[in-house]
């Protein structure tokens, strides 16, 4: 029997090359392998919260000569967070795409896309995450050009050169590392290392390239017109999905390898650029005039809190506190992908409809869309933070963290982006509750709308309203895992 951790990322793989040959069902193969990634990652989350962490030695060559594959708490985490995800913005895309020519070189560039991911979440090595990387970038950029207009076009080439870039430095960061300690193994990698100049270099290299991904700030300008300008299922997963698988190698190289050659300006200077993140996304997001614009900065700003997390975490000693801490940023990460997707295919059932964006032109966009805006308005909720949403939990565990640590600063800039993240929704939510003569034709089909309704709801009621078992769960994970 083929264990659970290969089947996750065999099954879209095997749904992308069957597309391709069968375009006239690419939508049905789309769906029935998004379904069976939700089993087979649920399955393999049950199995690391009973079981522990999973290997899985591809070909029986052991770790080092063969691809070997790594779950814990947190890559299974996310790994169902992307299967939940893939499978509402697949159901989405159907609709979407219904009267569309593009949709027989969107599933195969999609589920290639989901393959990349779970491979490279899975992935035990350095140069297996290279390889796992550049695959899930080519897919991305790809889908960002998929209809071909002029602005994606430009758009995905600055994503692509800026996503190489980032590529040449992480992979110069691995020979490095390979140089000076004779292997990738992350496992092995983590008993060898050892402060010095090798491992100072290769950390700054890989953490560069990884920012670059990340769009983290200063290095964001690529990600606004990305996102923006990509199909509205494409935009969900980019903003969802792709920033933060980046992220998640950034937080499992800190907390496996790097950790052991940390200085103290490394995690100032996270914790200044995420900073710096929240407050220049936020505000960008507020003077946004579309809503593709204004998710794509929020993006950049959520992401801020994901690195103030990890500058947190970098100097907390081991403890309760940090475990706690480390859940808090899971659970942080876990509510932004389920918000920001449903934000961004809401966004995109507003210009099916409307055929725009404008945010000062969404008048009568309630009366006319109200399933639209309802899921635009609790999506906002997690996105602000406000206590129904995980969202809340999540800035709360941050702000403890901060003042644990004294960092008053970053506790004050929580505190200033879930402001601005408040001005810059109820503006939204303002204009679209505005009176105008919208015919009833304007309204949308339960296709689009359901699944952004469905992401919505896990950001606030399953992860905020219900996360009483949910949290613990979130604790366990973190200590069965290597990053606690």
């Amino acid at each position: 029997m083929i264990d659970a951790l290969i089947w996750v990322i065999l099954i879209p793989l095997l749904g992308g090359l069957l597309a391709v040959p069968f375009p006239r069902i690419a939508a049905l193969i789309g769906i029935l392998s998004a379904t069976a990634m939700v089993f087979a990652s649920l399955v393999l989350l049950i199995l690391v919260a009973s079981q522990g962490p999973q290997v899985y030695l591809i070909g029986g060559w052991t770790a080092g000569l063969g691809i070997s594959l790594y779950a814990d708490g947190l890559s299974s985490l996310l790994l169902l967070m992307t299967a939940l995800i893939a499978l509402a913005v697949s159901i989405y895309a159907i609709g979407y795409f219904r009267h569309s020519q593009l949709a027989s070189n969107y599933w195969p560039l999609w589920l290639l896309l989901l393959s990349a991911l779970a491979a490279m979440l899975l992935a035990a090595d350095l140069f297996n995450i290279y390889v796992t990387l550049e695959l899930l970038g080519i897919a991305a950029v790809a889908l960002t050009a998929l209809d071909g207009k002029r602005a994606a076009l430009e758009a995905a080439v600055r994503y692509l050169v800026l996503g190489l870039l980032g590529s040449l430095a992480f992979l110069a960061g691995v020979a490095l590392l390979y140089s000076g300690y004779g292997t990738l193994d992350l496992a092995t990698l983590a008993t060898r290392m050892e402060p010095g100049p090798a491992s100072w270099a290769a950390a700054a290299l890989m953490t560069t390239g990884l920012f670059i991904k990340t769009a983290l700030f200063p290095m964001h300008f690529w990600l606004p017109p990305a996102h923006a300008n990509a199909p509205a299922p494409v935009s969900a997963a980019l903003s969802a999905l792709v920033v933060k698988a980046a992220f998640y190698l950034v937080l499992r190289l800190w907390l496996d390898l790097f950790g052991i050659s940390l200085s103290a300006w490394s995690s100032t200077l996270i914790g200044l650029l995420g900073a710096a993140a929240v407050l220049w996304g936020s505000w960008c997001a507020l003077r946004a005039e579309r809503l593709k614009v204004l998710a794509a900065y929020s993006t950049v700003a959520q992401m801020g809190y994901l690195f103030m997390f990890l500058a947190l975490i970098l100097e907390m000693p081991e403890g309760m506190q940090r475990n706690e801490t480390i859940a808090g940023l899971m659970l942080m990460a876990l509510a932004h992908g389920f918000a920001k997707s449903a934000f961004f295919l809401s966004t995109g059932v507003i210009q099916h409809r409307q055929g725009h964006d404008r945010i000062n032109e969404l008048a009568g966009a309630a009366q006319a869309m109200p399933i639209t805006t309802f899921t635009l308005a609790l999506a906002g909720i997690s996105l602000i933070g406000l206590p129904i949403s995980g969202a809340f939990l999540g800035k709360w565990q941050l702000i403890e963290g901060a003042l644990y640590l004294q960092h008053w600063f970053l506790a004050l800039v929580v505190l200033s982006g879930s402001l601005l993240a408040s001005a810059y929704i109820f503006r939204v939510l303002g204009k679209a509750f505005g009176q105008s003569p919208y015919p009833t034709s304007a309204l949308s089909n339960g296709i689009q709308e359901i699944p952004a309704m469905a992401l919505a709801l896990i950001a606030t009621l399953v992860l905020g309203l219900a996360s009483s078992p949910v949290w613990p769960f979130l604790e366990h994970t973190v200590l069965s895992g290597r990053a606690g």
